[in-house]
């Protein structure tokens, strides 16, 4: 095993890991505090040189000499390798949940568009934007298969700062995401219940069931992916059962309905973005992954055919068997289809569907936020306490916090939730894919596991289409969205150099992960890495 060193033999002090797994960073006391000894322990079978100690506290954008030791897979904490960790078909699962749920929430797309821009949309909009963004999360999660995911890619790509703002716009989006699913969960259990229409019982539903929902988080990631393969099951099976009924009454002149002078396009491309974004959420669990490198990828695969599958053929069979009646085609409307196609029960299955689907999304999401947060806190840009996990090996400060924004954020109607957020969204990708060209043109040496079969110039093209979609999306945006998501972003701006402040007065203590390598100075890692 051979470790980087500079012209003195000493351990480079610039060197930085960008792939974040084929070396692990072993911090040397040469930097900041005169040379202790060393022990050599077990690991595996291999020996490892890790330093007898390690700083406390870390200043952000300062960092130790680090030596890079090859290992071929980066370790996991101490903390963290007690815990089982997730396989492709959960992980699977928990993408589809990321993303999509089901067809659960797509119906606004018929009732702003018609039947043909609605299937044509949920066909097309995947090219444009999740084949990419899917493409874009697996090689660059490969690259640093970590928890805090486009976090550390925006650090290693732009720096510290811009990865804490692209780690709390993405956090932000994803509470108010979470907040919506309480929402869906109600509208399609309040025909059955009309009690759940009103105000104040309905607020205690939302606060019942966000409480179950998070304990379930606290218990463990094996246990929401294991229970998101269940949901996933149970929740799409009548959406097929549908189908085939659907059949004898299909009339394929139905689908190709269309009248482009009476087209909301402000709904319908927020209902087409907020169902089919989201892939790289699942980058903020890579941490929990068993071999990421490989998991990552194919679980991607899978669960970007699942999810337009999920959407298209629910479309196609409810927008073809029966006549069409726009304004009825809102959230909640396929409990109404399932009614008219098979009957009362058959009803009644779809909202128990979408009722276990909420579940499924929202433990998914609350997955990624928290571990999003534990992921920032082991790299020290959040105070180290948001670092804690439980017994289960889950983050509990990061998850009580999530659940205290859903519970915060849930007074929203459906559409300033979807509007919100697609909008403090797209900010968070438009840095996404800045970080992901300029580390394909800054460190192409750097070991990546998968990489998109396209150079430069083809990577920088790849983002265009969905950075003008993105464009498009926050210029159709109402001005009451655009003021508070602009509001939520200068927060953003001034939080990260306030709790840089509280770090130097050490009001909280800040500690970066003695496990994680080291991001820095990418043209310097660069240069390493070809000579």
């Amino acid at each position: 095993m051979q470790a980087s060193t500079n012209d003195s033999g000493s351990p480079a002090a610039d060197n930085h890991n960008p792939q974040g797994g084929d070396a692990i960073a072993v911090q040397t006391s040469e930097a900041h505090s005169p040379p202790q000894n060393t022990t050599p322990t077990q690991a595996g079978g291999e020996k490892l040189r890790r330093s007898a100690s390690r700083q406390a506290s870390i200043q952000m954008g300062d960092y130790n000499g680090a030596e890079y030791v090859d290992i071929g897979e980066a370790l996991p904490s101490p903390t963290a390798e007690k815990f089982k960790k997730v396989s492709v078909l959960p992980l699977v699962f928990l993408i589809f949940y990321e993303v999509s749920g089901g067809p659960f929430g797509v119906e606004d797309s018929v009732g702003a568009a018609g039947p043909l821009l609605a299937l044509v949309g949920f066909l097309v909009f995947p090219f444009i934007w999740s084949i990419p963004e899917a493409l874009i999360t697996a090689e660059m999660g490969t690259m640093f298969p970590e928890n805090g995911g486009y976090v550390v890619w925006v650090s290693s790509a732009l720096g510290p700062y811009w990865g804490f703002q692209q780690g709390w716009l993405k956090w932000l989006s994803g509470v108010i995401d979470n907040a919506l699913y309480p929402v869906l969960f109600l509208d399609y259990l309040k025909s059955a219940v009309p009690l759940l229409s009103h105000r104040y019982p309905r607020s205690i539903a939302v606060l019942i069931l966000t409480v179950g929902l998070t304990y379930m988080n606290y218990r463990g990631l094996t246990i929401v992916g294991w229970v998101a393969v269940l949901l996933g099951v149970v929740s799409m099976l009548p959406f097929v059962v549908m189908g085939l009924l659907a059949i004898p009454r299909l009339k394929p002149s139905r689908w190709l309905v269309v009248d482009l002078g009476n087209v909301d396009w402000n709904l319908y491309l927020n209902t087409l973005f907020w169902n089919l974004n989201y892939w790289d959420s699942i980058s903020t669990l890579a941490g929990e992954v068993d071999n990421p490198r490989k998991t990552l990828p194919k679980a991607l695969f899978y669960a970007l055919i699942l999810v337009v599958c999920a959407y298209f053929f629910p479309l196609l069979a409810g927008t073809g068997a029966i006549k069409l009646n726009r304004e009825l085609w809102t959230d909640g409307y396929f409990a109404d289809v399932a009614k008219i196609i098979g009957g009362v029960w058959l009803s009644w299955w779809i909202q128990g569907a979408a009722a276990m689907s909420n579940m499924g999304m929202f433990v998914a999401e609350m997955s990624s936020d928290s571990f999003q947060l534990l992921g920032m806190a082991e790299r020290g840009m959040l105070p180290e306490f948001f670092g804690k996990r439980s017994r289960h090996g889950t983050p509990l400060v990061g998850i009580l916090f999530s659940a205290s924004g859903v519970v915060l954020l849930s007074w929203l109607s459906f559409d300033e939730i979807v509007a919100a957020e697609n909008f403090l969204y797209c900010f968070g990708m438009i840095l996404e894919f800045i970080a992901f060209v300029v580390l394909r043109i800054k460190q192409p040496a750097a070991p990546r596991p998968y990489k998109i079969p396209v150079g430069n110039i083809g990577a920088i093209l790849m983002c265009v289409p969905p950075t003008i979609l993105i464009c498009v999306v926050l210029a159709l945006s109402t001005v009451k969205v655009m003021v508070v998501s602009l509001i939520a972003v200068m927060i953003g701006l001034v939080l990260q150099p306030a709790l840089k402040f509280m770090e130097k007065k050490r009001w909280m203590k800040f500690s970066v992960s003695s496990t994680l390598p080291d991001i820095q100075d990418t043209n310097q890692e660069t240069t390493q890495l070809v000579t």
